[in-house]
């Protein structure tokens, strides 16, 4: 079998870094090809996901300059989960692994040595992991870490520190297709595919040009679609909260009681208002995380698209030398 490398970068506005991740990704490719541990049939393949910019045509020219690279036009913009599974999904017929990373170069394109490596060795998922984050503020780094903390205690099970640079092999990219959900998380889903799987270490480097696609906004939204979409741990929390709230319920009742018959009926106001404020405010947040999972399910049952592609450069390529 031929060892068959694509490798699948997602793209929102990237013309700024673009030419540098192409001439980056030219180099390792034609070493990886000099030195045969992949096939000359290897593809760089950029997805657009509906860029507002030259994105789009950038990858067209340089797909017309050099086969070695390929493109996926999205119809609209469909978010990165999901501009990332359309590429995984539309190479997967013509690679033996793909590695799927972002645009920003932040991820040590180095690594893809040693997951070819391991690949090679027989693993089908190999997780490119950050050892450092020496490049990260202070912020960035506390809440990035927390984030991984928090989702593997709420349930969803993800490798700590581990974003979407990865590779996969055709069979783990099989089972990644027997997953249906609308609602993505792929850092939580490849971890159930299963497979022999190992990780590679590297350093996060620093973004080389234009403005990061996760600030901390989309970070808490991609936290919430996780843990929504992978665990049903909230609503666990929410029910062992209820009999949490009526036992304490029923101590004050017994209290009440015994402060009646004590003839001490008098009580103050702030009990009664924290009482209030707390239920309430409990209840609000019950109905939200249960209407967060109800909106899950109306969403899985319309089975709409998660992706549409507009146009592969890679087919019409193919069928020009038909």
């Amino acid at each position: 079998m031929k060892n068959t490398l694509y490798v699948v970068i997602p793209c929102y506005n990237e013309q700024e870094v673009l030419p540098e991740t192409a001439k980056q990704m030219k180099d390792k490719m034609e070493q990886l090809i000099r030195q045969k541990k992949i096939s000359d049939l290897s593809r760089v393949v950029f997805i657009n996901d509906g860029s507002k910019d030259n994105t789009w045509q950038m990858i067209c020219k340089l797909h017309q300059d050099n086969p070695l690279f390929s493109g996926i036009n999205l119809s609209k913009n469909r978010g990165h989960q999901n501009a990332l599974l359309a590429g995984l999904m539309t190479v997967k017929e013509y690679a033996d692994m793909v590695i799927s990373m972002d645009a920003d170069l932040q991820d040590d394109i180095n690594a893809i040595d040693q997951m070819v490596d391991k690949y090679l060795a027989g693993c089908d998922i190999v997780y490119g992991v950050r050892s450092k984050r020496k490049t990260d503020s202070f912020f960035k780094r506390f809440t990035a870490e927390a984030f991984y903390r928090i989702m593997n205690h709420l349930g969803a099970n993800t490798v700590f520190n581990h974003a979407d640079y990865r590779l996969m092999s055709k069979r783990a990219l099989e089972g990644l297709a027997q997953f249906k959900e609308v609602n993505l998380f792929l850092r939580g889903i490849v971890p159930m595919i299963g497979y022999p799987s190992d990780i590679v270490t590297y350093e996060r480097k620093e973004r080389f040009a234009g403005e990061s696609k996760y600030p901390l906004k989309k970070m808490l939204a991609l936290a919430l679609e996780g843990i929504t979409s992978l665990s049903i741990k909230p609503i666990r929390l929410i029910t062992g909260l209820g009999f949490m709230v009526f036992f304490v319920s029923i101590a004050m009742l017994i209290y009440i009681l015994v402060r009646f018959f004590m003839g001490a009926t008098v009580v103050g106001w702030a009990s009664v208002a924290v009482s209030v404020w707390a239920i309430g405010g409990l209840l609000l947040l019950s109905i939200g995380v249960v209407g967060e999972y109800i909106g899950k399910i109306y969403l899985e049952t319309k089975e709409r698209p998660r992706f549409i592609v507009e146009s592969f450069l890679e087919e019409e390529h193919k069928q020009g030398h038909q």
